[in-house]
């Protein structure tokens, strides 16, 4: 017996046609393919497959032993799989995570920071919500983060990245949108369209801003992340305070207004494990003053 004959037969009995199996999936003749499953069955000792007006079906003892061959074909291909992996020392893995949105901005320079160690490292990057991150960080899942200062976090160290200023995002024929500027007072009376609790960061800082401009709103909408936030602004004709890097994802609906004054501000930075020894992650953060968006 031969893994070619198991490979045979499982085609045909997946296939339910010798001819199929044959011409479809093993590319070899028909007759050949015949002789192959009797051979197999000779060896087995039992009929595996009969012929019926549906074609070629299992018998029960070629139920049983199609299971069997199925697991036994899987662990062979394991097993090279293993091989072949051990035959190739590994490379060190580096695992990099983004707020949602923000590897549009610095992705392409994060990874030319890691410049020859590049082909030498396994990177990984996953975009997801800040607090997501940390956990992400604290169950070493990820090494660093593209985050905001997450509060609590006391095994967690961050580097400054960026301060994104906050922008007005409304409809682009919004009374208020052949303005330069907006005062903030003007968006009492409009629709606005709040953060929810999965930016903690960035709503503290929008509420404790409208707070201190005496600004009362009137939260018609919390939004998760900046699709459904540009989406409720397109569908509702409402507003929203979003952080600047929202400008990447306007459609032509939608425009984005500094506001008058000096704007709210929100941190963008790489956290990562205090306890993080790894020299990959200590020459990733060397290079980090460097790093400017693309």
């Amino acid at each position: 017996m031969e893994l070619r004959h198991l490979r045979y037969f499982v085609a045909v009995a997946e296939e339910g046609s010798l001819t199929v199996a044959a011409e479809r999936r093993l590319f070899t003749a028909q007759p050949s393919l015949s002789r192959q499953i009797r051979a197999l069955e000779e060896e087995v000792g039992v009929p595996l497959l009969e012929r019926s007006a549906r074609g070629m079906t299992l018998t029960p003892a070629g139920k049983v032993y199609l299971d069997h061959v199925r697991m036994a074909l899987a662990q062979v291909e394991a097993a090279g799989f293993a091989a072949r992996a051990a035959a190739v020392p590994s490379k060190p893995h580096f695992a990099l995570g983004f707020l949602t949105g923000q590897e549009m901005n610095w992705l392409p320079r994060a990874m030319a920071m890691l410049g020859d160690e590049l082909h030498k490292v396994d990177v990984t990057v996953s975009s997801q919500y800040s607090p997501q991150l940390a956990d992400g960080l604290l169950r070493k899942r990820l090494d660093a983060a593209f985050m905001r200062r997450e509060p609590d976090q006391p095994e967690l160290e961050y580097r400054l990245v960026e301060r994104e200023p906050l922008l007005v995002v409304l409809p682009s024929d919004h009374r208020l949108a052949a303005r330069e500027a907006i005062d903030p007072r003007e968006l009492a009376d409009e629709v606005f369209i709040a953060v929810s609790n999965t930016a903690p960061v960035l709503r503290a800082i929008i509420d404790d801003y409208l707070q201190q401009c005496g600004v009362e709103i009137v939260t018609e909408h919390k939004i998760d992340n900046l699709a459904m936030a540009i989406s409720l602004v397109a569908s509702t004709r409402g507003v929203s305070l979003l952080p600047k890097y929202a400008q990447n994802f306007l459609p032509w609906s939608v425009i984005s207004r500094p506001l008058i004054g000096e704007p709210p501000a929100i941190d963008l930075v790489v956290g990562y494990r205090k306890a993080d020894s790894s020299a990959l992650l200590a020459s990733f953060l060397e290079r980090l003053d460097t790093l400017q968006p693309a």
